[in-house]
């Protein structure tokens, strides 16, 4: 009878939760956004599926999923899943938990799951208390936090643990989690006749700013508090959905990382002389709450350590206006904050301090947009996230400045200050001008910065061993042709990646080290060469295999069509001399589009027939009519339209793949490489069947003597300089084409 009315109570507890913990998705299929982590494919999604979980951090801003997620892994494993909050949680309650964990190990064989949130909550010794227990395997940590793990969480328990960082979804992602509850019976609004008008969808979606719970909260106060119309419909529309989200709220901790994120940002863009990305960074902390007290702080630090005697003015001239705004306070002290940031960036005396409100009301309005990678503050966490990677230091450069984008993306070109035409002041205008447009063209050669880290995990030594071994295998021009492209290709750790020549592996181990928490699909075109790799992947542990197709490059599609968890596009795509065994590119170009995601690449390292090396350069003759005769029907076998497997060059690739629809990048690098002539190759050359060398040269214009007296003059059993010449392609698939 206690368990009737206990289940009598939970069911109502149910019903009077709140809607976003109603709709928490139960697996994977119902969870929205997160692809970076949880898309087909990637290394979580795998060992979610797999059961083989070890110890993972989520790191990311509220709403975003962290706790959903570990529900989601609680519903789908066999292990016992226990739950505990750090706000409320102890070490009596881990030392309970831990008992109970061993009784489970011991008399079932029962794993368990230990899932703490907000981890970061708990001090050194109560984190130092869980180490030993997560070593040893007695409980695979969860842990999830709004703070930066690597400086809340202790650096051993950090180390044994996959650290996953989750980012606040997108407009069209909150749009179809709050399209799904509407559209859900069980835990939703689907019983009720409600209508939801686009605008108010659009606006909910837009002010939540990425947050899922917020988005939630909004609609449940639309519906609940909305009166029927006489047909009984309950009616959202725009009106009613700004009153139930009115403001947006900036995502903002003046103790954590988003506070020393834009601090960054603020003082790398006045010392990249750029006021417009000065008083965007100065509105947002403004607008934040963060203490102007602190900001001049910083600002009189700059003034002497980045104008210094540049300027012996600037340091008087930040005090003077710290000193105005200790005297007059909020909100006029707003104009002397503004005025000394623009006075540190431009360096000159400003009163174009009205730029600031234009920022500060542009910062109420528009969605909240993320700092750039670069100028993130790489002091704390660098090696985990990549935060500072591609930030070029402006005093390393002529005239102490460097074209680089110091405003969010969403702002590019944004003017917030507007040069005056009085004293010092005037001559800064064309100088600005310039600037700006140098910024603006840099950005459109898409000099794009390194993006953030968005996982990070423990170093898997054994791995690692043999996957050095195995890459120590490329030396040489090879080893340089794959750090050429591998650079071009800018792997991230969560990326899937497909490898369209892993016969010979030039990428494949590399491409596996780099992608950890993503995953590699390897395409082999005989079932020789996939069990070669099948045999040397056994040192890998099952998770950090790559998975391996059999079959050809146009084939692709159909192979991954019959493997349920495949992913059916990728991040990247891998090649090496592979348009040199297709007479026909289209199909594959096509092909190519359909595999990758919105801005992925196709990454191919093709050496070009044309530019490649003619036989008659490797003789030793003096000049000869014979000879020069020799080097036209060689140019014209290059030449012959014909012959589509050799009649190609860059120009030509690059044709084709824009035709395609990609934006194409190739560079041309110049490898040589000494090797030995051997008469097994000059016999190839010179086989008398339709598709050798020597009947192009004979249908080019050589007689049978001509070819005769090539063969016996070619410097058999010598060592011979052999010049390639390489196309690295990178062919990024835009937006016009997903």
């Amino acid at each position: 009878m206690s368990d009737l009315f206990a289940h009598a109570h939970q069911r109502q507890l149910s019903r009077s939760q709140p809607l976003a913990a109603r709709m928490r998705p139960r697996s994977l299929e119902e969870y929205i956004g997160q692809s970076h982590i949880l898309a087909p494919g990637r290394l979580l999604r795998r060992a979610i599926q797999a059961d083989q979980l070890s110890s993972l951090i989520f790191y990311g801003p509220p709403g975003t999923g962290k706790t959903t997620l570990a529900s989601v892994i609680a519903n789908s494993s066999q292990s016992h899943f226990v739950t505990l909050n750090a706000v409320m949680a102890g070490i009596a309650d881990l030392r309970q938990t831990i008992d109970a964990a061993q009784q489970r190990a011991r008399d079932y064989q029962q794993r368990s799951i230990l899932f703490i949130d907000e981890v970061h909550r708990w001090n050194k010794s109560q984190q130092d208390a869980l180490l030993p227990w997560v070593e040893n395997g007695t409980v695979i940590l969860i842990g999830a936090t709004t703070e930066n793990p690597y400086f809340t969480v202790n650096k051993a328990l950090l180390s044994r643990s996959r650290v996953f960082q989750l980012k606040a979804l997108q407009d069209a992602e909150t749009e179809q989690i709050i399209l799904q509850a509407l559209q859900d019976k069980e835990r939703g609004y689907g019983k009720l006749p409600v209508k939801l008008h686009d605008a108010a969808l659009k606006h909910l979606a837009n002010v939540a700013n990425g947050d899922a719970r917020a988005a939630l909260n909004a609609l449940e106060l639309a519906v609940e508090t909305t009166a029927p119309e006489q047909n009984g419909t309950i009616l959202i529309s725009l009106a009613v959905a700004e009153e139930s989200i009115q403001k947006r709220a900036l995502l903002y901790d003046r103790e954590g990382d988003y506070h020393f994120d834009s601090i960054s940002a603020f003082i790398k863009s006045m010392r990249g002389s750029d006021p417009d990305a000065a008083l965007y960074w100065l509105a947002k902390m403004v607008y934040a709450g963060e203490d102007p007290r602190f900001i001049f702080r910083r600002m009189i630090i700059f003034a002497s350590e980045d104008i210094g005697l540049a300027d012996p003015q600037a340091l008087p001239q930040v005090m003077s206006a710290a000193q105005a705004f200790d005297r007059i306070g909020l909100p006029e002290g707003h104009y002397p904050l503004a005025q000394a940031a623009l006075y540190c960036a431009t360096a000159p005396k400003s009163n174009s301090v009205m730029g600031f409100f234009d920022a500060l009301k542009l910062v109420g309005q528009e969605r909240q947009a993320e700092v750039p990678n670069h100028l993130r503050d790489s002091s704390r966490d660098k090696e985990g996230f990549g935060h500072g990677q591609g930030y070029k230091y402006p005093h390393a450069y002529r005239e102490h400045w460097v074209a680089q984008q110091y405003l969010p993306a969403s702002l590019q070109g944004k003017l917030f200050y507007q040069a005056g035409e009085l004293g010092y002041e005037a001559g800064l205008a064309e100088e600005l001008q310039r600037r700006r447009e140098l910024q603006l063209a840099a950005l459109q050669e898409n000099q794009d910065p390194p993006p953030e880290l968005l996982s990070f995990s423990p170093p898997d030594q054994q791995s690692q061993r043999w996957l050095s071994r195995a890459l120590g295998d490329y030396s040489g021009q090879l080893g340089k042709q794959q750090q050429a492209l591998m650079q071009k290709a800018a792997l991230q750790r969560h990326f899937l990646v497909l490898d369209l020549s892993a016969k010979q592996p030039v990428f494949l181990w590399e491409a596996l080290r780099q992608t950890p928490e993503g995953g590699l699909w390897a395409l082999l075109p005989d079932q020789r060469s996939l069990e070669s790799i099948q045999e040397q992947a056994m040192n890998l542990p099952p998770l950090r295999r790559p998975q391996l197709l059999l079959g050809k490059p146009l084939q692709v599609p159909e192979l991954l069509a019959k493997q349920p968890e495949a992913p059916q596009a990728f991040d990247r795509i891998l090649g090496r001399n592979i348009l040199a065994e297709l007479p026909v590119r289209q199909p594959f170009y096509q092909s190519c589009q359909q595999l990758l995601l919105e801005n992925g690449r196709l990454c191919l390292l093709e050496n070009i027939p044309r530019h490649g090396q003619r036989l008659h350069q490797l003789l030793k003759l003096p000049p000869s009519d014979w000879l020069e005769r020799l080097r036209l029907a060689e140019e014209q076998v290059y030449q012959d339209r014909s012959e589509p497997l050799l009649a190609w060059d860059e120009n030509t690739l690059q044709d084709e793949l824009r035709q395609a629809g990609f934006k194409v990048e190739i560079q041309l690098e110049t490898w040589r490489r000494e090797q030995l002539l051997l008469p097994e190759q000059v016999q190839r050359w010179f086989d008398p069947q339709p598709k050798s060398y020597a009947s192009r040269l004979k249908k080019a214009g050589l007689e049978d003597s001509d070819l005769l007296r090539l063969q016996q003059s070619l410097p058999l059993g010598k060592s011979l300089t052999w010049k390639t010449q390489a196309a690295i392609v990178i062919a990024i698939k835009t937006a016009d084409h997903v």
